[in-house]
């Protein structure tokens, strides 16, 4: 039997590279990126490096797709050629999403028409488009396709880089419930939300709201990109969730 394919998008770096590291052993892995084919590359000599569990034939083991996933037609072109590349598609990581770093509590800041659309196109829209296309794909995955998208803490309690952020993560988290409850039994559809961590979008935040962060947590410290790829990782692997969203914030949101 073909072993399964994982795609996993915005994988280039942070977040989305240490899911594609995390599901090397386990899965053929397709790498999407926009703009930055060489960090791509690196990406992919990484995980060839990480030693499957299965022996197969089938090949090829990665593969990279360059795709801009605010656009449907992207999107779409995106799940054609995975398949085409890979033979089959099992499991999506959809872990694409947009925010512009405003000040939460200025009410002014958070009126641009431009960050909402913006927010929506990629935080909620993207992600449905991305089920869609890949929905025949998943329904045919021996023991059922899985969908995992990366939302986050914004999305369960008012905080973060805008309120256009925060409200379109609670509605891709809400998505991912909705989207549970028509594609069941086939297709398992999660979500996890992670708190700040320090990938290269969490750098942009100053240092004083990283200290107050990470002392606001329970377990005064910050989530990390690899524990979060790991339960991104639990949640692929697991037959038995469905419709959830984990929330990953050393305890802010208790």
């Amino acid at each position: 039997m073909a072993t399964k394919v994982a795609l996993v998008t915005a994988s280039s770096a942070g977040l989305g590279a240490a899911c594609v590291k995390a599901l090397s052993p386990n899965f053929r892995v397709v790498v999407n990126y926009y703009s930055r084919p060489e960090k791509a590359e690196a990406l992919l000599k990484e995980a060839e490096a990480i030693q499957p569990t299965y022996s197969s034939s089938s090949s090829p083991r990665f593969a990279s797709i360059q795709a801009d996933l605010s656009q449907r037609s992207e999107i779409q072109r995106l799940v054609k050629e995975t398949v085409e590349k890979m033979g089959r598609l099992d499991v999506v990581v959809s872990n694409q999403g947009w925010t512009r770093v405003t000040n939460f509590f200025d009410i002014d800041d958070q009126v641009v028409e431009d960050d909402w659309d913006r927010c929506f196109n990629l935080n909620v829209k993207s992600h449905l488009w991305l089920l869609y296309a890949a929905k025949p794909h998943l329904e045919a995955s021996e023991g059922g396709g899985s969908f995992v998208t990366v939302a986050s803490l914004a999305g369960v309690r008012p905080s973060g880089s805008s309120l256009p952020y925060a409200v379109t993560k609670a509605a891709q988290i809400h998505l991912m419930k909705g989207l549970a409850t028509i594609c069941g039994p086939k297709i398992r559809c999660n979500s996890v939300s992670p708190g700040l961590m320090m990938t290269e979008w969490g750098q942009k935040f100053p240092e004083s709201k990283v200290k107050a962060t990470t002392e606001k947590a329970v377990g005064k410290s910050l989530a990390t990109v690899e524990d979060v790829a790991e339960q991104v990782k639990t949640l692929v692997m697991g037959k038995s969730m469905t419709g959830q969203n984990v929330v990953m914030d050393c305890g802010i949101a208790i």
